[in-house]
């Protein structure tokens, strides 16, 4: 039981996708402008990362090792195209929020990387285990780092407001500001990593 905790809990905070590893930088800096983007967005990539994960330990001895990568993106695009449509369907607000976004999970490093280095390697329940940790890492990196710039660039916090928008910093709204609050957010993970 203790393997299966270790399992999630790597990909939380140990080896974080965001602020660890460092992948999925579009979808992290493009879509994080609020806290409740990043986290339908980290929710959104989260389900097809547990979802490919699984599909892919279970296929894993019937895919010939020529092909594997193609094939896994092939499962991965099947998981984002079904998503893409049910967002579409039944939240189109969040659809025309986060736009482009969505389609490019395809190619986000986090879910290809899981895919290779873990899933293809390991029994399904502990694929699934691994998709979760880290889906919920990812999650909540973008959840803290849309909130960080949501708060500082129009003093709201999941659309409540908190202060006057006439004290917000228009910067960390805006692109340059992405990249400064995940530096600092990053330069905080390291130093909590270093203490514990």
């Amino acid at each position: 039981m203790k393997k299966y905790w270790k399992i999630i809990y790597e990909g939380i905070l140990p080896s974080n996708p965001v602020f660890v590893l460092l992948l999925g930088m579009c979808a992290t800096l493009g879509t994080t402008s609020s806290a409740m983007n990043g986290l339908m967005m980290g929710i959104a990539t989260a389900a097809v990362l547990i979802c490919s994960n699984v599909v892919v330990s279970a296929v894993k001895n019937l895919v010939p090792d020529k092909v594997r990568i193609p094939a896994f993106i092939v499962i991965i695009a099947t998981f984002v195209s079904m998503l893409q449509l049910l967002i579409n369907a039944f939240m189109p607000a969040l659809n025309a929020s986060l736009g482009i976004f969505i389609p490019l999970i395809v190619v986000n490093c986090v879910i290809l990387g899981r895919a290779e280095a873990f899933a293809s390697r390991h029994s399904v329940f502990e694929s699934l285990l691994d998709g979760l940790g880290c889906g919920l890492g990812f999650t909540f990196a973008l959840t803290l780092l849309g909130a960080t710039r949501e708060i500082l660039g129009t003093g709201k916090l999941f659309g409540l407001t908190l202060f006057p928008e006439d004290y917000g910093m228009l910067l960390f709204v805006l692109a340059p500001g992405a990249f400064i609050a995940l530096g600092y957010l990053i330069a905080l993970v390291n130093r909590l990593r270093k203490v514990s």
